[in-house]
């Protein structure tokens, strides 16, 4: 298995490892990535896909979002959404795309990644709690937020909604758990300073 860039070719086969993946919302997920994918640049965001035997099977995506803190707006990162073909998952593939996405985004000094996700599959990876460190939710649809680490002093809302990116979660009605059958207690939004 190796993770690599994903290069232009590699569109139809996103969309169809996000199909997989993602069941009934499949179509959503696959639109929303061809959106996010425009705003894309060498030096915002990062889009990963993980091949085997020439095939790609796992997707990632990273992109711009900002946090407004009370002195100004703050670029940070958004990992959603990351994707592996049924057939292939259970083989370390997520995990293997998300950490070589922090190392590109420690290397560009990227000061924090948000997300929404299963607390115990992203703690193993430096997220925690995002709502206890001071980060309000974007959206009444998510319940609490996760973050990883020690954060620089930018506390506050994290939105995708300003600088372009408003053609994101919000377009596609992708913000927060509306389909997804999870509680207010179950803490997924998470940040990775």
């Amino acid at each position: 298995m190796k993770v690599r860039h994903e290069e232009p070719g590699d569109a139809e086969a996103v969309a169809e490892v996000h199909r997989e993946a993602f069941g009934n919302h499949g179509d959503v997920v696959a639109a929303l990535v061809d959106d996010r994918r425009t705003l894309l640049s060498h030096e915002i965001g990062l889009s990963l896909v993980a091949g085997c035997r020439g095939l790609v099977v796992g997707h990632v995506m990273f992109s711009r979002g900002l946090v407004d803190a009370p002195a100004r707006l703050v670029a940070v990162e958004i990992l959603s959404p990351v994707g592996v073909s049924p057939h292939a998952q259970g083989n370390g593939i997520a995990t293997s795309m998300i950490r070589r996405g922090l190392e590109i985004l420690d290397a560009r000094q990227v000061p924090a990644v948000f997300l929404e996700g299963d607390p115990g599959f992203y703690s193993r990876l430096g997220f925690m709690p995002a709502g206890s460190r001071g980060f309000r939710k974007p959206s009444l649809r998510n319940p609490r937020r996760r973050l990883s680490g020690d954060h620089p002093p930018f506390p506050r809302a994290v939105d995708d909604r300003d600088a372009g990116v408003s053609r994101g979660f919000w377009r596609h009605d992708s913000v927060g758990l509306r389909h997804i059958g999870t509680g207010d207690d179950d803490d997924r939004r998470s940040l990775r300073p």
